[in-house]
């Protein structure tokens, strides 16, 4: 059995990060450990929650899985909080990272043309920095222009996300995929560069007129178990969207749903159903 890690947060109540990555992963029928950076009471888009910081624990539990000889197949990380966490993060995946080992980075900092809270374009900056050990990373269109150091466009045609691509696997970073990507009103999905083969790759499905919390989660954590699971990277993303389309249309159908975040739990043997084709 392939054996993952994710670093990222985790919140005790809320659909995001570590609380989607670690059941949607194991669900794909990989072994996941966690690496949590912060425990929340709930994730913040609460009007009210506790934060507790782990970025003290971070070294010593890569110290002991050294000690211990434990190995992974790859590297997952999510939102990360601090300059330190970036630092501490990036020194894990040149310790923890061998021929054998895929490492997937989802930038988490910015959406709708606006860094989250608390960051900067010199935190982007240095995310961009760990990025660059990356296999694939998973942006989107707000966070790659932080990246790239260009303006947030909410109007664009396919050659512009063509050149977007480009541009980020020009900073040394082997496979970009912009997500929430769509050209049509009613249309959404990914876009897909491979610098080593110079291919891109598209897939779109219906875009649903809501918006839920934590989806960009539950996206990059199914195509990392998809992916795992031997599929390429291209028939990972599809699975990905469709997936993430699932969840939402769940959601939506359940009357008393929550406002917090998707129903990815009921959509589960949907995806467990697609890694057995």
């Amino acid at each position: 059995m392939k054996r993952i890690i994710t670093i990222q947060d985790i919140s005790c109540v809320g659909k995001c990060s570590l609380t989607v990555a670690l059941p949607i992963i194991s669900a794909a029928g990989v072994e996941t450990a966690v690496l949590p950076t912060a425990v929340l009471s709930t994730h913040t888009a609460f009007p009210k929650f506790t934060f507790h910081d782990l970025t003290d624990e971070i070294q010593p539990i890569a110290d002991t899985f050294e000690e211990l000889g434990i190995d992974f197949d790859a590297i997952y990380t999510g939102y990360l909080g601090s300059f330190e966490q970036l630092e501490l993060v990036d020194t894990f995946i040149k310790k923890f990272k061998t021929e054998k080992t895929s490492v997937f980075i989802d930038p988490v900092m910015a959406d709708n043309g606006q860094l989250y809270k608390g960051f900067s374009q010199q935190f982007a900056d240095k995310m961009t920095e760990l990025c660059k050990n990356a296999d694939l990373i998973l942006p989107n269109l707000t966070e790659a222009s932080y990246m790239l150091h260009i303006p947030y466009r909410e109007e664009y045609d396919e050659e512009y996300i063509k050149d977007v691509l480009v541009k980020l696997t020009d900073l040394g970073i082997k496979k970009a995929a912009l997500t929430g990507i769509g050209f049509e009103s009613d249309k959404i999905g990914v876009y897909l560069y491979d610098s080593d083969t110079k291919e891109f790759f598209s897939y779109f499905n219906e875009k649903l007129p809501v918006l839920f919390h934590g989806t960009g989660d539950v996206f990059a954590s199914a195509a990392l178990g998809a992916y795992m699971r031997g599929l390429s990277i291209a028939e990972s993303l599809i699975v990905a969207v469709d997936y993430t389309l699932e969840t939402i249309k769940c959601t939506v159908a359940d009357k008393d749903h929550r406002t917090y975040g998707v129903n990815f739990e009921e959509a589960l043997p949907m995806l467990i159903e697609r890694l057995k084709k």
